[in-house]
């Protein structure tokens, strides 16, 4: 009997990782936005319809809270990667090339990791599977759709 590699060990813990991804990545990104409209966390607020980083806030603000539920997760992950590419050629790139030269790090981390979030997926923990989770019962647990003997 052979010893499961690595990768198979790591593989059954990939949907919960993933979740924990994007909750993190969520709460994060939810941050950004309540700091831009806001003003908390240390940030002076955009000025109400200032164009792009008002707006920019509030959409920072709704898809990081939809990322955090893991509700919507595909679609709030490909608009917020689309307004990171944007602020980062906006605001950034015309000051160097490189992320590391012209401040324009978190821009670009954070537009890679929505795009692969709009590919995998919400991972575990996300409030629709919880849901449903509750709903059909959970292993283990009698449902309430199974009938007890």
């Amino acid at each position: 009997m052979s010893t499961p590699s690595l990768s198979d060990r790591l593989a059954g813990h990939q949907p919960l990782v993933l979740g924990a991804f994007r909750i993190v990545l969520g709460l994060l990104f939810a941050g950004e936005g309540a700091a831009t409209v806001f003003g908390v966390l240390g940030r002076r607020s955009a000025p109400v319809g200032d164009w792009p980083f008002w707006y920019a806030g509030i959409i920072e603000l709704a898809c990081g809270v939809l990322m955090l539920l893991g509700v919507m997760t595909r679609g709030a992950a490909f608009l917020s990667s689309g307004i990171m590419a944007f602020a980062y050629f906006t605001e950034h790139q015309p000051d160097g090339l490189f992320p590391l030269q012209n401040g324009g790090l978190s821009p670009v981390l954070f537009c890679w990791s929505f795009l692969m979030l709009v590919f995998f997926g919400p991972g575990a923990l996300s409030l629709p599977g919880l849901l449903v989770r509750a709903r059909d019962g959970f292993p283990g647990q009698a449902s309430s759709r199974t009938e007890l003997r």
